[in-house]
Formats: structure tokens, C-alpha cells, sequence
């Protein structure tokens, strides 16, 4: 058995290809991992036949399935080789796999083959589809499937790729022989293009690969799609099937290839740009309805700020004798304030032991020795602060784990402020000193100026506010 590199092939309903892949890497003897997508003809049969290891799974997209597949078989080759089941490795690329070993290629993690793509029986040789790379030879566990598509499958690999310009891999979907098949097919293509074109408009997407004309093939198609989403929509289409016919010299591949180019390079985008005006257009129809998110984030933050904010004094009456509203059960069970107040003093005592100043703590009292007394009333707590804070933040519309997140994080920030301001007042404040603004208010502006630029920044991705986007 071949210990060098694992074949892995999804599949679909491949009784008719996968026979013909299986002959092509057969003399290999390599290990063959397929996932299949829940196949209603003689898929499986074959596939154990010729001793594959089998697992299924959903589809949803090319990129998710070959993740799951990376992700869930047990592979014990340093290679894996990943095929689609319409794929046949030629005898040029099974005479590299034949010599490869793992020891001539320590400074490689990846290995581009050269695909020959054919369409119905015709190898389309112009139009820029000879020669295509594709990276379909990677170290395993260092390659990944690229998440950021939701058509075009690619693995990223990081470090030193080889390209094998003779390792050819022959790609013919007998099925797109009837034009339906292809039609069908590349219509719900065009879906999953569409969509994920308008959400890259949104910023919900990046690339993954960076764009550079002059590097691997897969960096010069990511600096191509750069340019394609700039040009004009019902445009491009257009230019796109011009520059392939005539200055790619898609015309000398016949009838059939001028066919194949103008599906590929005219029809499919053009179904594409429809669909992604037809996106837009439903999300201009639905904006009625996330008019109403502003102010409902108004109207719920003035409702959430003073509930906060008199929650708070009124408890603190509640723990405080000798209120009339004093609860010896909550003073002694549930005093939060009491339990804050307590670590502030305690936290802040052990910052400036840590730079070699003496300080103790009473239940209301920071005394450092030589600078005197600093004593924290319920407006040092910053419970305030704290307040706006949460309103604004359990307003906002994003998902709540991401609030709940947020939230905590920022009230910890909010009084490790607190802590430095303590241990500054404590070294340096002259009580006596005449002042435009006391420590409360200084502290409160700043803390304020800081809060603002900490919600622009978690905010500056959301484009509208939309209540229907923020449930989990």
C-alpha cells in the first residue's frame, strides 16, 4: 500500500465517473477516502468495491464538503490528493505520483496539477482554460478548504507551492452532454455566486488568498475577482465573453468550444448579475421593515439606561442603613455594591503594594501610608457608567453571545479604569487643591471618551440596524 499520499473524492450520484477516476489510480494503490452527499444510485456499491473508505455527509457547498472531509477522515499519509469524481489523473501525472516521495519534497507543501476541461467530448483548449492549475496535492493538516467561497473550490495552503505543468488531470462531466444537465446545474451555481457576490457589497466576506497578479495561480485569480467586482454589472458579462472569443482565442475551439464560452463567460455571469439585483432589490423592499430598528434601539436604550441607573440607587438604599428602605437580608445576602466597592479597594491595594507603597483597606477606606486617606462613596463604584454601558450594548441589534461577550469584557475594562484612577488619586490627589472639575467628573468624561471610541469601533461593521439579523 502506498504510504506516501491519500486520494479523497466527494461524490454525488457518480455511478457513471467514478468507475472511470477508480481505473485511472488504481495502480497507485493509494488509500481512497470518499464523502458522499447522500447518492441514490450505485455510488457506494462501487466505491466499496474497490476498498474505499466511505462516510456521508450533506451537501450544502463544495468548500464545506471538502472541509468535512479534511476534517473527519482519519488519513495517515504526510499527502492527500483531492479529486472530484468527474476527474481522471492521465499517465503524465501518475508517472510523478509513481516516483513522488515525501523526503524530495521537504521544502513543498503544495503541488499544483494542469486540468484539461472538456465539453461534451471536446477538450476546450482557448478562452484562458489551458493551461488551468489547480491545487490538488497538499500536505495534510497544513492544506485547508477555503470557507470564504460559496462555489469556487479551492485549498489554501500555506508556504512553497510546485506547479506540475505535465501533471495533467482530464475534467469531463458526462452528463453536461444534455444541455439541461449543464443548464440545471449552473443555475443553481449562479444562486450561490449571487448571494455571496451581495454579501462581499456588505463586507460579510474577504478574501482569503491575497490578491497578487504575479503570484500562484490561485493569488492571480484572487486579484481577477478584485477586478471583476468592479466593473459594472450587465457590463461585464459582455467584455467577458469578448476578451475570452478574441483576445484568449476562445474562436479556434470551434462550434462547440464558441458554444461552451458563451454559456460559461456570457449566459452564466449574466444570470449571475440578474440574480444579484434581484437580491438587492428584495433587500430594498424589506428596509421598510428595519426603519423601525433605530428607534426601537432608541426607545429600548431610554428605557434600559434609567431602569439601570435608579435600579442602582435605589438598591444601594436598600443595603445602606439607616435608609428607611433598608433590607438586613439583602445587606448581608446580596450586596453587590458592597461586594464591588469591596474588590475596587482590595484590587487597588494590591496594585500599589505591587509598586512598593504601603496600603491597607477598611470596608469604605484605601490609606497609603504618606499620602493619606481615600475613601470610596457609591459615585466612585462607576456604577453610572456601567449602566449606560449595558443599555447600550443589550440595545444594540448583534447577536447575544457576542453582547453577553462584549458586555463582560467591557464592564471588566470599565473598572480596571476605575482600579488606575484609585491608585492615582491615592498617590496623587491634593484634596485641598481648588479645581474647575472634581475626580468624578474628570474621570467620567474620560471614561465616556473612551466608551464612545471602544462602540464605534464594535458597531463600524453594521450597516443598518436590523432586529432580524441579531437572534442566534
Amino acid at each position: 500500500m502506498n504510504n506516501q499520499y491519500s486520494f479523497i473524492i466527494i461524490t454525488y450520484n457518480e455511478e457513471l465517473h467514478l468507475p472511470r477516476l477508480l481505473l485511472s489510480i488504481k495502480e497507485l494503490e493509494a488509500p481512497v477516502f470518499l464523502l458522499d452527499s447522500g447518492s441514490t444510485d450505485n455510488t457506494i456499491e462501487i466505491a466499496e468495491a474497490s476498498g474505499a473508505v466511505i462516510s456521508q455527509h450533506p451537501f450544502e457547498n463544495h468548500p464545506k464538503q471538502w472541509d468535512y472531509a479534511l476534517k473527519n477522515f482519519s488519513i495517515q499519509t504526510p499527502w492527500v490528493i483531492c479529486l472530484d469524481a468527474d476527474q481522471v489523473v492521465t499517465n503524465e501525472l501518475k508517472a510523478y505520483l509513481l516516483d513522488f516521495k515525501d523526503e524530495n519534497y521537504r521544502h513543498v507543501n503544495g503541488i499544483y496539477f494542469n486540468r484539461k476541461n472538456f465539453f461534451k467530448g471536446k477538450w476546450i483548449k482557448y478562452g484562458g482554460y489551458s493551461p488551468i492549475y489547480l491545487l490538488k496535492m497538499f500536505r495534510f493538516g497544513i492544506g485547508y478548504s477555503d470557507l470564504n467561497e460559496n462555489m469556487d473550490h479551492r485549498i489554501i495552503v500555506p508556504g512553497k507551492t510546485i506547479i506540475w505543468k505535465d501533471g495533467y488531470i482530464l475534467e469531463e462531466n458526462l452528463k453536461e452532454n444534455n444541455i439541461s444537465f449543464w443548464i440545471n446545474k449552473h443555475n443553481r451555481y449562479s444562486d450561490l455566486v449571487a448571494q455571496e457576490e451581495v454579501e462581499r457589497m456588505q463586507h460579510m466576506r474577504s478574501q482569503t488568498i491575497k490578491p497578487r497578479f504575479w503570484g500562484s495561480p490561485d493569488e492571480r485569480t484572487a486579484w481577477l475577482k478584485q477586478l471583476w467586482w468592479q466593473l459594472p454589472r450587465y457590463v461585464r458579462p459582455m467584455l467577458y465573453f469578448i476578451y475570452r472569443m478574441f483576445f484568449q482565442l476562445g474562436i479556434f475551439d470551434g462550434r462547440t468550444g464558441i458554444i461552451f464560452h458563451f454559456l460559461q463567460a456570457f449566459w452564466f455571469r449574466l444570470i449571475v448579475d440578474i440574480k444579484i439585483d434581484e437580491i438587492l432589490q428584495k433587500n430594498a423592499k424589506t428596509s421598510s421593515k428595519r426603519e423601525t430598528a433605530p428607534l426601537k434601539f432608541i426607545i429600548t436604550f431610554l428605557v434600559l439606561f434609567p431602569f439601570f441607573y435608579y435600579f442602582n440607587i435605589f438598591y444601594f438604599s436598600r443595603v445602606s442603613p439607616p435608609s428607611p428602605h433598608y433590607s438586613a437580608f439583602l445587606a448581608n445576602n446580596l450586596n453587590y455594591i458592597h461586594g464591588l466597592r469591596w474588590g475596587l479597594l482590595h484590587a487597588s491595594a494590591q496594585v500599589l503594594s505591587w509598586f512598593g507603597f504601603a496600603a491597607i483597606t477598611d470596608e469604605y477606606d484605601l490609606l497609603v501610608a504618606g499620602h493619606g486617606t481615600l475613601k470610596l462613596i457609591y459615585s466612585c463604584l462607576g456604577l453610572g457608567v456601567i449602566s449606560f454601558f449595558a443599555a447600550f450594548v443589550l440595545s444594540y441589534p448583534k447577536k447575544w453571545k457576542r453582547k453577553v461577550i462584549f458586555l463582560f469584557t467591557g464592564i471588566l475594562g470599565i473598572e480596571a479604569l476605575n482600579i488606575v484612577r484609585f491608585v492615582l488619586l491615592a498617590l496623587f490627589w491634593n484634596k485641598h487643591a481648588e479645581r474647575i472639575l472634581d475626580h468624578h467628573t474628570a474621570f467620567n468624561i474620560s471614561i465616556y471618551l473612551i466608551i464612545a471610541v471602544t462602540l464605534y469601533f464594535w458597531i463600524k461593521d453594521d450597516h443598518t440596524l436590523n432586529y432580524s439579523d441579531a437572534k442566534d
